[in-house]
């Protein structure tokens, strides 16, 4: 049977990830989610929120949080275009989200996401606000698809 795409709930999508997700818990909030199914089980779910970075929070720009999957072939591409669609339906004009630099991408660029920036790594600790590090602090890459 073919995978398609189904709905699901931030919550059971957020479920999904913390089971799945290689270095990442599931982000604590989101606008929307959505999930790719395969002979009617679960094998994947992307999260869309508002961006992280506040530069980018331009009430136009969402981010796709979290995409987590099982490992079935083709199920990233499929949810990121999916996460587009939706976007696009709602009225935002730019989606973006992020990979390690230590990942290759090839889920975006079958989509058509443009890698338009290298994010320095960093902490998120600092003295007025302390901080534990529980993520991956190596260099990211910013991909983005616009309309």
């Amino acid at each position: 049977m073919a995978m398609t795409i189904v709905p699901i709930t931030v919550k059971d999508a957020q479920a999904f990830v913390d089971q799945h997700h290689r270095h990442h818990l599931a982000p604590r909030g989101g606008l929307f989610a959505a999930a790719a199914a395969k002979d009617g089980k679960i094998v994947g779910v992307a999260i869309v929120g508002r961006p992280v970075a506040r530069c980018l929070q331009d009430e136009w720009t969402a981010e796709v949080t979290r995409v987590a999957t099982d490992g079935t072939k083709n199920a990233c591409s499929m949810l990121y275009m999916a996460c587009w669609r939706a976007a696009r339906a709602l009225g935002y004009q730019r989606l973006v989200t992020y990979t390690l630099s230590t990942e290759s991408g090839a889920s975006l660029r079958a989509g058509g996401w443009k890698l338009v920036a290298q994010v320095d790594g960093r902490s998120w600790h600092c003295e007025s606000r302390p901080r534990v590090d529980k993520y991956p602090l190596q260099d990211k890459f910013r991909w983005e698809l616009a309309a």
